[in-house]
């Protein structure tokens, strides 16, 4: 058996490396794993990944992320040189395209983060650009201001094509899996036939950070303050030792949440999926209330929010669905509701996408808001990548924490936050 320490330092880097994709390792689980690879060694490269996935991932989704990083991590000298070789060659390419793009007179209008995706384009797709170009060379000389916005509008066509194939190959080959697929999907692009597997998918989830939750709580048990009299008493039943120390529990105080939900017409599926997570969150808060708003408000009956499978009948019944949006009413009710709805012990969660009828009210609402309760966390459904275009969620976020929810990964995460 070979001294577990001989692996420690590659390890080490392998579990910073984890750390980087998002994974939460912990010191105990490299310690473990430097035990099972003294054990194995590491003739069977296949036998040691499947012996540290079971450390280090715990879902699916951790799973995939391991998988990448081990692939990567632990390669032959070969592979290595052979890598890199072809990372510089691909360096190399992109910076000439780069230059181009610099050179390039009908790029210079664009934006730096769209010259850097012409920059990533594949050759092909260049070329089909430069011949474009060509083409209508000598009609945009005779007319410049005829052909100017005709070509832009064709760039920026390819260009934002190219911008939504690397977001989706940033999901890491999370399609290759149908649930992770689901997982890294924009909500307000599921199907119905998505959905019972998409609700499937939430509860799963909900019972992990639930269970997440339990064990931080239970882990706590001598983080309080020394307790003198079960102490003594636990000392007399040993004759007077008192090696048995007695500690208080701190109490385990849960959030109050309050959940302002957008039931419009665009916001009605992401509400949906939002309250099935908060509902099946039993850990992370005490008690809630929850109050659907588009151009009225009213609490919703907690009966009815027992079975979310029959939301959107509810919500079509109260007769508030496909109407605007008018967040500056709802949040003025929140604040002068007697008795009060809003204290510094209360978590205020908004799920909307900003769009309202009146901006300035809503802003003017929402800062009384932020005064009377504790905590404000809204959960945004538009990507955190359209945020810059909006005026909407520029003011608002600069208010309050605003976080982009617009998958279920993302969703989770936001629920998680919850219990910070």
């Amino acid at each position: 058996m070979t001294d577990p320490a001989v692996y420690s330092e590659k390890l080490s880097a392998f579990s910073r490396m984890l750390r980087l994709e998002g994974l939460n390792v912990s010191p105990k689980e490299t310690m473990d794993a430097c035990q099972i690879l003294a054990v194995l060694g590491f003739e069977d490269k296949s036998l040691v990944k499947t012996a540290l996935r079971t450390i280090y991932a715990k879902s699916k989704e951790e799973q995939i992320l391991f998988d990448q990083v081990f692939d990567g991590f632990f390669l032959s000298e070969e592979a290595m040189r052979a890598q890199a070789k072809e990372a510089a060659h691909k360096d190399a390419q992109v910076a000439q395209a780069r230059q181009e793009a610099m050179e390039n007179v009908q790029l210079r209008e664009f934006t730096p983060e769209q010259l850097e995706t012409y920059a990533t384009m594949p050759e092909e797709a260049r070329e089909k650009l430069r011949q474009f170009l060509e083409k209508y060379k000598d009609s945009s000389q005779r007319s410049p201001e005829l052909y100017a916005n005709f070509i832009h509008s064709v760039f920026a066509k390819a260009l934002l094509e190219q911008q939504i194939q690397m977001e989706e190959a940033g999901s890491g080959g999370m399609a290759k899996d149908p649930e992770l697929g689901l997982m890294y999907r924009d909500i307000s692009q599921f199907k119905d036939t998505d959905i019972p597997k998409a609700i499937t998918i939430i509860q799963s989830i909900s019972r992990q950070i639930n269970g997440e939750l339990s064990a931080k709580r239970n882990k706590g048990a001598h983080s309080g303050k020394l307790d003198f009299r079960r102490t003594i008493r636990k000392g007399l039943e040993t004759g007077g030792s008192l090696y048995r120390l007695s500690y208080k529990r701190k109490r385990n105080r849960r959030k109050h949440l309050v959940v302002l939900c957008d039931v419009s017409g665009s916001m009605i599926q992401f509400s949906e999926f939002a309250l099935r997570f908060i509902q099946l969150l039993n850990q992370a808060s005490e008690s809630s209330r929850v109050f659907l708003f588009s151009e009225t408000v009213f609490e919703a009956d907690a009966f009815n929010l027992q079975n979310m499978d029959l939301f959107r009948n509810y919500v079509k019944d109260c007769g508030v669905y496909g109407k605007g949006t008018d967040l500056g009413s709802a949040l003025e009710h929140l604040c002068s509701a007697k008795p009060a709805i809003l204290n510094p012990s209360t978590t205020l969660l908004i799920l909307s996408d900003t769009k309202t009828i009146d901006q300035d009210r809503a802003t003017l609402a929402l800062l009384q808001a932020k005064q009377l309760a504790g905590r404000i966390l809204w959960l945004n459904p538009l990507p955190e990548s359209h945020w810059h275009h909006i005026r909407s969620v520029q003011t608002f976020s600069s208010v309050c924490s605003m976080v982009s929810c617009s998958t279920l990964h993302s969703l989770a995460d936001a629920c998680r936050k919850l219990t910070l």
